[in-house]
């Protein structure tokens, strides 16, 4: 990990830079395996699951037998925990619920908008070597509140060749439709194009490597819509004297862990804490069983001393993080200065942890400086918000000489006339 202090602002920018990683051969890659899934199908599917999960499947589509038998093998302690974390991110996700509000912009001319569910999409849970049964609960949940009628579910096998039990838990208890055993950017592809027994879907949400990444970017050529784009997990942590180190250095290892490609930043106006949260930081990633993998992302990440904490909020908002922890003393006072950032946590006691998992919003985030423009999931992610306006006689005739106006301006005459054949009408009563 670099250690930097009271770096000049116009370094900022080159400061807040991701790791960069060779594409090119990632987009060829990706393309050949869209063109396979498109004209082979299950086969294709198959043979990649023999290619790079080392495993030979009879079937792609995961048995009720299977997913009953994964029920009972997920210890109860932990149903308890699913139960409580699902419980509070429906609570959160079902007061996104929109109630239409219809307008009168014009006496007699009513507008409003009402949320409509997509009809189908597709949830990518990554495997590896964290297989993320919380993002089931991320995706699932709001997809149910929403209402969308087929929710489907892609995961690459085990060694044994079944997907993690708790996951298959967790999407029969969210109401998945139905579960694949099929990983990595070939999922992607399936989903996008649909086979002999993965449906295609409108839209695809989830987290994954640089294959997956660029999977979805592919799939959005081909007029499928995704989540966001996204990359390796990271988070930017802001503390002053009165953070507390050992919770500082845990929120970064804890991002740390996720992959060799995660990144994590510290600013802080204070020396003192500087060094401690570095010292802490090295003691702790010693007791890691991931030690190996939160060693490598340290490689990427930043310590850095700042003047104020108007400075690191400068800093930050440049950097746009994914997560973004405030230590200090009274954040709240800070937060409207905040621009970029996908979720943030306040004080000591807001660890990062409790959002990926059990506090109730969503940690399917944007990343990559993404969250200067995108949100995280949300309800919103799984509807669409569709205009619906009435014009009454009256309303014609208050709008109507603004509409002739405009269009016969822009050259549009079908559309001036559309308006006034029905101002005729009225005027003649005919």
């Amino acid at each position: 990990m670099k250690t930097i202090e009271f770096p000049p602002k116009n370094t900022f920018s080159s400061l807040t830079k991701r790791p960069v990683f060779e594409k090119n051969d990632i987009e060829n890659l990706i393309k050949g395996i869209f063109e396979k899934v498109e004209n082979k199908g299950d086969n294709a599917l198959k043979f990649y699951a023999e290619k790079f999960d080392n495993q030979i499947l009879e079937t792609i589509e995961v048995s009720q037998q299977e997913v009953e038998e994964a029920i009972n093998l997920v210890d109860e302690e932990l149903k308890i925990a699913i139960n409580t974390a699902k419980s509070n991110i429906e609570k959160f996700h079902q007061s996104q619920k929109e109630i239409p509000q219809q307008i009168e912009t014009t006496e007699g001319v009513v507008c409003w908008r009402e949320s409509r569910a997509i009809d189908k999409v597709g949830l990518y849970i990554p495997g590896g070597t964290a297989p993320l049964f919380s993002t089931v609960l991320m995706l699932a949940v709001p997809a149910q509140i929403a209402g969308c009628k087929e929710i489907i579910l892609c995961s690459p096998p085990q060694k044994n060749g079944k997907i993690n039990p708790i996951i298959l838990y967790v999407a029969n208890l969210c109401g998945v439709s139905k579960i694949f055993k099929v990983g990595g950017a070939q999922a992607i592809a399936a989903m996008s194009l649909g086979t002999e027994t993965v449906p295609k879907v409108y839209k695809i949400f989830g987290p994954g490597n640089q294959f997956v990444t660029e999977a979805k970017i592919f799939a959005q050529k081909l007029g499928i819509a995704i989540d966001m784009p996204a990359g390796p997990s990271e988070v930017l942590v802001i503390a002053d004297e009165t953070a507390n180190p050992s919770f500082v250095a845990a929120d970064l290892l804890s991002q740390a862990e996720h992959g060799a490609d995660s990144q994590v930043v510290f600013l802080t106006i204070s020396k003192e804490i500087l060094e401690k949260v570095k010292q802490e930081t090295e003691s702790q990633l010693q007791d890691l069983p991931r030690k190996d993998i939160a060693e490598k992302a340290l490689e990427n990440s930043s310590f850095i001393l700042l003047n104020s904490i108007e400075e690191c909020i400068e800093f930050s908002n440049e950097y746009a993080p994914e997560h973004l922890i405030l230590s200090i003393e009274n954040p709240e006072n800070i937060l409207s200065e905040i621009t970029n950032a996908g979720s943030i946590f306040l004080g000591n006691y807001t660890p990062e942890s409790a959002g990926d998992y059990a506090s109730g919003t969503n940690h399917t985030l944007p990343t990559n400086g993404n969250a200067r423009a995108y949100s995280g999931v949300s309800l919103d992610s799984f509807v669409k918000k569709i205009t619906i306006q009435k014009i009454s006689e009256k309303g014609i005739q208050n709008l109507g000489k603004t509409i002739e106006k405009m269009a016969a301006e822009e050259g549009l005459f079908a559309h001036k006339n559309a308006v006034t054949l029905r101002l005729k009408k009225l005027e003649n009563g005919i």
